[in-house]
């Protein structure tokens, strides 16, 4: 099958932000994509990736399992953005590189626990509620520097930043609002995490307002593959 396609909407989306990164003189180097795969072949990451992009997240813990394993030969670093289980914990714990949505002290203890049996240490982002929106998942803002403070006395997770889902509406001023909040966050809270170094947030559709207020990681998954069928 031609996925010609996919390199040319990672070039646009590149191009895009390179835009962006010169309008708000922002640094292209400083922004870390993240290639969200979830219900798309194996075949489409394997060619993303022979086109030098190497990051790719999945949001459920069973996907990420059969890609990782159908592409094994390939030195993909797989990002899990999704809600996790503390019952599947140790089903990713091997292969993931950076687990974006921790947002309890229960599953941080169950990635700690793992990640010791095998000697390793993972990195993890702290994911906030910040449209606080009932459905959604994330700490509460409030909760956010004690849940990092406790994370961060964990021996084998090393707490690498913040993530944030900004409200689903076309309300601009909204969704603005719920990055600023993050943004404020890691930066109140960085003195005391010196390893802190991502601030995601951005997808395809508020990609643009997300590194206007200091986004350096992009979660970009329709812009590149496609829009999904879920049916």
């Amino acid at each position: 099958m031609d996925y010609d396609y996919l390199k040319d909407n990672y070039a646009k989306f590149t191009d895009d932000v390179k835009r962006i990164c010169k309008r708000t003189g922002r640094n292209i180097e400083d922004i870390k994509l993240v290639a969200i795969s979830k219900t798309f072949p194996s075949e489409q990451v394997a060619e993303l990736f022979k086109a030098g992009h190497i990051e790719f997240g999945e949001n459920k813990v069973q996907e990420l399992r059969v890609k990782c394993e159908e592409l094994k030969d390939l030195a993909i670093k797989w990002h899990l953005v999704g809600h996790l289980q503390t019952n599947k914990v140790k089903y990713i714990i091997d292969i993931v590189y950076l687990i974006q949505s921790v947002d309890s002290m229960k599953l941080a203890l169950e990635i700690d626990a793992q990640a010791k049996k095998r000697n390793k240490i993972i990195d993890i982002l702290v994911q906030v509620n910040t449209s606080n929106e009932m459905q959604k998942s994330g700490c509460e803002i409030e909760c956010t520097e004690n849940l990092c403070k406790d994370i961060s006395m964990l021996e084998n997770i090393r707490l690498k930043g913040l993530m944030t889902i900004g409200k689903f509406t076309d309300d601009e001023v909204i969704i603005r609002e719920n990055f600023r909040t993050l943004k404020k966050l890691f930066e109140e809270l960085k003195p005391e995490h010196k390893e802190f170094e991502y601030l995601s947030m951005g997808m395809t559709s508020d990609y643009e307002i997300a590194l206007e207020e200091g986004a350096n990681m992009l979660r970009i998954g329709s812009a590149i593959f496609g829009y999904r069928n879920y049916l």
